[in-house]
């Protein structure tokens, strides 16, 4: 003969698999959001400039270091949309109208600005001029600015055809996923509204802050 189950057994197995099933939903619930961004958001029509499909996620080892060669963790950037630049350590006129650009675009998304980080990434090993980099660190100023190896860069961020990666802007989401590309000068009221559309679609699982 066999016994029977007990009820009391069986019931408990059943919430405890209902609480599993909870969990797992909640882990899931950023990167249904992410994917609700980037696909639902469609048609490409709906935004004014380039989203990519399928996002492209950052390496896990990609090689980042600070101004002072310590290593930074790509993982340590996640949490924050980035506003992110590609632009040689010499800096010529363009590359500071694009970083005036990165910060104006920051602030005219208002309450919403504490959402965006604002990323320089310098291919190579060169440092950026320290004048340049005392403007960049004044209050409401600042930019994350890291340097990584060119190819390693380019094995990540594209530029469009017959163009080069400082002629763009790359918009990248909080799980690190490179998932739009916007040119260097654009009409500012355009990427912001794309911008709002993104953090008006991620607002229910994604905060300020990290």
């Amino acid at each position: 003969m066999h016994s029977l189950p007990d009820p009391q057994a069986t019931a408990q197995q059943r919430v405890g698999r209902w609480k599993m099933l909870l969990v797992m939903a909640m882990c899931a619930a950023p990167v249904v959001g992410s994917y609700f961004t980037f696909y639902v958001l469609k048609p490409r029509g709906s935004a004014n400039y380039e989203l990519l499909a399928p996002v492209v996620e950052m390496p896990a080892d990609l090689p980042l270091t600070d101004l002072q060669g310590a290593t930074v963790a790509p993982k340590s950037l996640h949490g924050q949309w980035l506003l992110v630049v590609a632009q040689p350590a010499a800096c010529p006129e363009a590359c500071e109208r694009q970083l005036y650009v990165q910060r104006q675009l920051r602030e005219m998304l208002g309450k919403e600005r504490g959402r965006v980080d604002k990323v320089w990434l310098v291919p190579g090993d060169a440092v950026p001029n320290a004048k340049l980099l005392a403007a960049l660190s004044q209050k409401g100023a600042e930019v994350t600015v890291l340097r990584v190896p060119q190819d390693r860069l380019e094995a990540w961020l594209k530029p469009a055809a017959g163009k080069t990666l400082a002629d763009h802007f790359f918009l990248v989401d909080p799980m690190g996923n490179w998932m739009e590309r916007a040119p260097a000068d654009p009409e500012p009221k355009k990427l912001k509204a794309d911008l709002d559309k993104v953090l008006r679609a991620s607002a229910s699982w994604d905060t300020a802050g990290r």
